[in-house]
């Protein structure tokens, strides 16, 4: 018989107990997790917009301030003329018209500093009080770590695209991408932690199911990245058919076979539909088994909310090619896969084996 209890963190000296330190710090890295959503959606009209490259160099401390005169804007004007974006793609583009893709980049690198500042200075206030929580310390070192990382693979990425072919690299670009989905995952995972009154339910069976799921989305992240970075998605802008066929005859054109697993438009984004489909069934299935098993009603409804969502963003996935990638639509589609993953992890941690940390 499954069991739900309560738990309740136990009071310390100086007024400040475990449940109030976990609660200020479980909702601090839900802010910061909303951070990094909106980070990523401003990192998806970014790309749309194809204002990546607008900026061609990275001053971490210098970089905080844009151009503020004329001049400073004729200077880094100038300077992003001296690149193959600017004289392939963009020759005679006005300096009102670089403005536009100017400001998206530049804010999406601001958010990114604004991430940092909002998880490093909270963790050092906490770390010197001692009001991190027993065994939370190793595990929020980590993801600034990871964070740090994240701004240098970025950076890693527009580098790529400052060459003779204006456009980045598309394994530079789902790693940028799948990072931040994994830096998310961490922050909420921890604040769900953190915030939870509730005991796991034991069931290793429901378990495994979360975890398959978890994994399929993951990889449908890795599938997205590659198809936003190959630009598959402006290609076979009809469904359910791809060039009036279920499976296009172009997925195994290239040679080696397996450059077409990363390679290859057709096949990539054959696998992204795939991927969709799969997940359909899955979460539909994860949903009728917790009502036929009769599991607790916080679980039935965590399962309903991966299904609704995940009809939600294929509905939006579809319309997105069907409609050859508008900024709006595209962008929409980004960010739903992290309220996906969102719910998902959120059905996982019902079913987690581990109640702490």
């Amino acid at each position: 018989m499954k069991t739900v209890t309560f738990h309740y963190g136990s009071s310390s000296a100086g007024g400040f107990g475990r449940a109030a330190q976990e609660r200020a710090i479980g909702r601090w890295l839900l802010l910061v997790a909303a951070l990094v959503f909106l980070m990523v959606v401003v990192g998806g009209i970014t790309r749309l917009t194809e204002s990546g490259l607008s900026m061609v160099d990275w001053h971490p401390v210098k970089g905080i301030l844009p151009p503020l005169s004329q001049a400073q804007w004729e200077e880094t004007f100038k300077a992003y003329q001296q690149y193959p974006e600017y004289k392939i793609m963009n020759r005679g583009m006005t300096l009102a018209e670089f403005k536009n893709i100017f400001w998206w980049e530049y804010l999406h690198r601001l958010l990114g500093r604004l991430i940092g500042f909002a998880f490093a200075l909270p963790l050092a206030w906490f770390w010197l009080r001692g009001r991190i929580p027993s065994g939370y310390k190793g595990r929020l070192l980590g993801l600034l770590v990871l964070g740090g990382a994240q701004g240098l693979l970025g950076w890693f990425m527009v580098k790529s695209g400052l060459v003779d072919h204006p456009e980045v690299s598309h394994y530079r670009l789902t790693a940028h991408l799948t990072l931040a989905f994994i830096i998310f995952a961490a922050l909420f995972w921890t604040a769900m932690n953190l915030l939870s009154h509730r005991r796991p339910i034991r069931d290793e069976a429901m378990n495994r199911s979360g975890k398959w799921l978890l994994a399929l989305v993951f990889l449908q992240v890795i599938m997205g990245g590659l198809v936003a970075g190959l630009k598959a998605g402006y290609t076979y802008n009809t469904w359910p058919m791809m060039d009036g066929r279920f499976v296009p005859a172009s997925i195994m054109d290239m040679a080696p076979f397996w450059r077409n697993f990363i390679d290859n438009t057709a096949l990539v984004q054959f696998d992204h539909r795939l991927g969709a489909y799969v997940l359909f069934a899955l979460s539909l299935s994860l949903l009728v088994r917790t009502i036929l098993r009769r599991e607790p009603g916080r679980a039935q409804a965590m399962a309903a909310l991966v299904f609704g969502v995940l009809c939600v963003q294929i509905t939006v996935g579809i319309l997105t090619l069907l409609h050859m990638v508008p900024v709006a639509l595209g962008a929409i589609h980004q960010g739903g896969a992290l309220v996906v993953l969102a719910a998902v992890l959120a059905f996982l941690h019902i079913y987690r084996k581990s109640d702490r940390p």
